[in-house]
């Protein structure tokens, strides 16, 4: 059953219902033991929303890739109190961000590491769609003439303009799943909270667009935004008034974008807000083992029922044993793959090995099937040791050793294959392993150890903006978060490993230009999971959403001279007003009269307050930290601090480090000599180690034995895929299709000018490749670009073959009539328009959507959110009565002191209470 508003309540009722039993049997024994401490899950709303989403999750896991993605990216209408303007961030935009990644990676990465240029610009959409958000009430009410001509969109665009606070939200999902759907009650809280317009971007998804197609589509919508192509309707965003935000893998590309934006010399953004970001898809830290239980990620990370998408290999059989001892030299030296860009005397030595072992065997053999070791693997200690030995050897030979004399160099590279990843073991005295199959969704393995896939391994993320970050305690990604943090703000002190540095293209020399400290508050949060925004109901988030809003609105209203000196709201002096008002939404106005406050044109004040109230606290104890030396300073400021001199900033500030608890107040974080994940030695950040393969290795192990008849049907549903895009290919040949030889960018428009006029379709001039246009690409093995055997990679060749062809193309032919009637009878086909492209893209818009999903979840957090928002006013009105009381007492003993020693009766006015 795939994954449904119905699967999800089958499966999550049962969950809900036990957690309630679970929670009144835990809250009982601690208030029979007298334990008055307060833990995050001691709050039964956020205990209950917890395992909900745990459990979701879970649900996924059972079922395939697509499903989760469709069920995610369905579209939602927003809150009507909301203004949301959808928004279709146009090629030219795309193009603008292909060429800054084409820049950054060069030629040779991009060959090697990222398997070409041109694969990940293919898309099925000609936009990316996004999304403006912000309260209907932060409108302004500016009138059109009729001759404008706007559509109602449009005029709603313009009337944000006022508002100059903006935050471009890439949301989360473990770059596979998720939408501007599933955060868009997130991003609405932002935008009121700061008093703003949000942009909302939805990247295309892996695995059918694994890196850097995300990454390229966060960069298009910041060029769209700053430099809006012809047609737009917004003014250019100054980057100065933009800000960065997002959460896990959205958190993540952020952190990557500002990497490559810094690295060509582009302006920045103001400052970034990383959300419990996923910087190190390799898990080389401790918390991705430890804190299992206390997360919402499943046990044995993101594995799912076989479908035709995923996985790539859905049987464990002929040559695709997922884990294996390892059979390939290099050994795990630091543990990763093998080089992705080899030097000479590498591919020389590789030739002569597969050359030799065809002859051998009587078959072609690829790198994955060497035989380095016919009487098995030595123990790792040895292999490694060994490795030393032939290292030193390396470096003292003058000459590198050159291809074969038959091969020129060209072709000598193109039979170069990386050979499989090892693994890092726990004991030196065993045999290391090799990963056979991918691990994570969103790049292969051999990816995973590059700075624009794992940022942890950036020589530097010195010189960036101000970053506030927050992390969860319980949560797996928490130690890398922690040491990505402290990574920023100290570039010299936590190095990256010297096998980055050789293999990375601009990673030693950005190693030595990027030493400028990057400001950095980092919060991390007793008991929270992962992404403790989604549970906006609690103290901590509604804690964490108004220090959000108040960085925002400091590092965007203050010019950069000033957040040069402070970029920390918390130290701006005098304090920055907090409004006390926010937009009134008709959901209050139907409380019972004694839920109202006396003005019912304006929303409930006392949760509104209470946070008020708890940021000035912190505010005042991020102050003591300071003055205590507890927050780390520039090295080259004076040791005094103008605590004294009104009117002026706490300045240089370089890093605050604090942990908050469940009901919201912080204090400091503990020396780092004491925080475990900052003990890791750099050579072992970015290793594939034992432990998280061997968990994943079991979960995959389950669901082979599991799935197993469904992974023969998938390999039915793949030849039947492959037979039909063959088939469509032929047909389009045979109708006209005329397909120009490859050109460079520069003759691009040429090629459309002289396109057919007997074409059925578009010739798009913007978009520059297609599906034919992938010879001498490689990209990876889940691609859609490089696959036929997929309902959407069906449905993207059918799209760019007969609606809207690249520049490469001279005709769009028109569609077989034997192929539009197989239309008719495909759900999801057409006959006449393009058919829906993959999930992992394009919106579904369902028909029907009475009950959605995503809406019962917002429906649910607003429920908490007003229920919370009651307690803390039953915990205000009990406080308030309780200062009463004690004053009264006070007086009354006052009183008869009084009286007893003037020997007169006591007497109270009733004006007095």
């Amino acid at each position: 059953m795939p994954v449904t508003t119905a699967s999800a309540a089958i499966h999550i009722t049962p969950v809900v219902i036990k957690t309630f039993f679970k929670h009144s049997k835990r809250k009982g024994i601690k208030l029979k033991d007298g334990d008055k401490s307060e833990q995050a899950l001691d709050d039964l709303f956020y205990d209950q929303a917890f395992h909900i989403v745990k459990a979701f999750i879970e649900l996924g896991t059972k079922n395939t890739v697509e499903s989760l993605q469709a069920f995610t990216n369905t579209h939602v209408p927003a809150p009507y109190w909301c203004a949301v303007v959808p928004v279709k961030i146009p090629l030219a935009s795309c193009n603008q961000a292909a060429d800054a990644l084409i820049e950054w990676f060069g030629p040779e990465e991009l060959k090697r590491v990222v398997g070409g240029e041109r694969w990940w610009q293919i898309r099925g959409l000609d936009w990316i769609d996004a999304e403006w958000v912000t309260e209907k009430e932060y409108l302004d009410d500016r009138s059109f003439a009729e001759e404008d001509h706007y559509t109602e969109e449009e005029k709603t665009t313009l009337r944000m303009e006022h508002l100059d606070r903006v935050m471009l939200y890439v949301h989360g999902g473990a770059y596979f799943w998720g939408s501007i759907n599933t955060h868009r009650y997130q991003i609405i809280r932002y935008a009121r909270k700061m008093r703003g317009r949000a942009f909302a971007v939805n990247y295309r998804k892996a695995p059918q667009y694994p890196w850097p197609c995300p990454l390229q589509d966060v960069l298009a919508a910041y060029f769209y935004l700053t430099s809006p192509p012809p047609g737009s309707v917004h003014k250019p965003v100054p980057p100065s008034k933009m800000v960065f935000a997002g959460d896990s893998a959205g958190a993540a590309l952020c952190l990557t974008a500002l990497t490559v934006l810094r690295d060509l010399g582009l302006p920045q953004p103001a400052g970034a807000i990383l959300i419990s970001p996923w910087v190190d898809l390799t898990h080389s830290f401790p918390s991705v083992l430890t804190n299992t239980a206390t997360d919402i990620i499943p046990p044995h990370g993101f594995i799912h029922k076989p479908s035709p998408l995923w996985p790539v290999h859905v049987k464990p059989e002929g040559g695709y044993t997922r884990v294996v001892p390892t059979q390939t030299n290099p050994p795990p030296q630091p543990g990763h793959a093998d080089k992705l860009k080899p030097d000479a005397g590498e591919v020389a030595d590789q030739i002569n090995q597969r050359l030799r072992q065809t002859f051998e065997r009587g078959e072609e053999v690829h790198s994955a099937d060497l035989k380095d070791f016919p009487d098995g693997a030595p123990p790792q200690r040895e292999m490694q040791e060994q490795d030393c030995v032939d290292a030193e050897n390396a470096a003292t030979l003058t000459d590198t050793p050159e291809p074969s004399q038959d091969l020129d160099t060209d072709a000598a590279f193109e039979f170069w294959e990386p050979k499989p990843p090892k693994v890092l073991m726990q004991d030196p005295n065993t045999t290391p392993l090799e990963l056979r199959a991918q691990i994570q969704l969103y790049a292969t393995t051999e990816q995973l150890s590059h700075p624009l896939v794992s940022p942890i391994l950036q020589s530097s993320l010195g010189n960036l903006c101000p970053l506030y970050i927050l992390a969860g305690n319980g949560e797996c990604l928490r130690d890398e978060i922690v040491y990505m943090a402290h990574k920023a703000a100290h570039p010299k002190e936590y190095p990256t490993r010297n096998g980055v540095l050789r293999e990375g293209h601009r990673q030693k020399e950005n190693a030595e230009k990027f030493q400028t400290p990057t400001k950095v508050h980092l919060q991390v949060f007793d008991d929270m999971c992962h992404v403790l925004t989604v549970f906006t109901f609690t103290e901590p988030a509604k804690y964490a959403y108004r220090a959000i809003a108040q960085f925002v609105k400091h590092v965007v209203d203050n010019p950069g001279a000033h957040l040069e000196r402070n970029p920390f709201p918390e130290f701006h002096r005098p304090p920055s007003q907090i409004s006390d008002t926010e937009p009134v939404h008709k959901r209050d106005r139907h409380r019972s009269p004694s839920e109202k406050t006396p003005d019912t044109a304006k929303p409930l004040l006392s949760s509104t307050q209470s946070e008020i109230d708890k940021y000035r606290s912190n505010e005042q104890e991020a102050e003591q930290e300071v003055k205590h030396g507890q927050a780390e300073r520039l090295p080259e400021q004076p040791e005094t601090l103008p605590f004294e001199t009104s009117g002026e900033d706490i300045p240089a500030v370089l890093m605050v480090r604090e942990r908050v608890d469940a009901l919201g107040n912080v204090r400091p974080m503990e020396p780092a000599e004491e925080i475990e994940a900052l003990r890791v030695p750099p050579q072992e950040i970015g290793v594939i180690k034992e432990l998280p393969v061997r968990r994943w290795q079991e979960g995959q192990e389950k669901w082979d034995r599991k799935y197993k008849r469904t992974a023969d049907n998938v390999i039915r549903k793949r030849k039947r895929y492959e037979a039909k895009a063959q088939r469509l290919l032929d047909h389009a040949r045979e109708q006209g299709l005329i397909h120009g030889e490859l050109t460079t960018q520069t003759s691009r428009a040429s090629v459309s000018d002289r396109a057919s006029s007997l074409s059925a379709g578009e010739i798009q001039p913007q978009r520059r490749w297609g599906l034919l246009d992938l010879t001498d690409e490689r990209p990876p093995p889940s691609a859609i670009a490089g696959r036929k055997d997929t309902a959407e990679a069906v449905a993207l060749l059918k799209k760019t073959l007969y609606h809207s062809a690249p520049v490469t193309h001279r005709r769009v032919p028109k569609l077989k009539t034997s192929d539009a009637v197989r239309a008719v009878f495909d759900p999801r086909d057409h006959p006449l328009k393009p058919p829906q492209q993959s999930v992992s893209e394009q919106q579904v818009h369902a028909q029907f959507i009475p009950v959605h999903g995503l809406r019962m979840w917002q429906s649910l957090i607003e429920l908490f959110m007003r229920k919370s928002s009651k307690k803390v006013d039953e915990k205000m009105e009990v406080g308030k009565k309780h200062a009463i009381s004690t004053l009264r007492s006070t007086r009354e003993k006052f009183s008869s002191t009084e009286a007893s020693s003037s020997g007169q009766p006591s007497t109270t006015s009733p004006t007095d209470e």
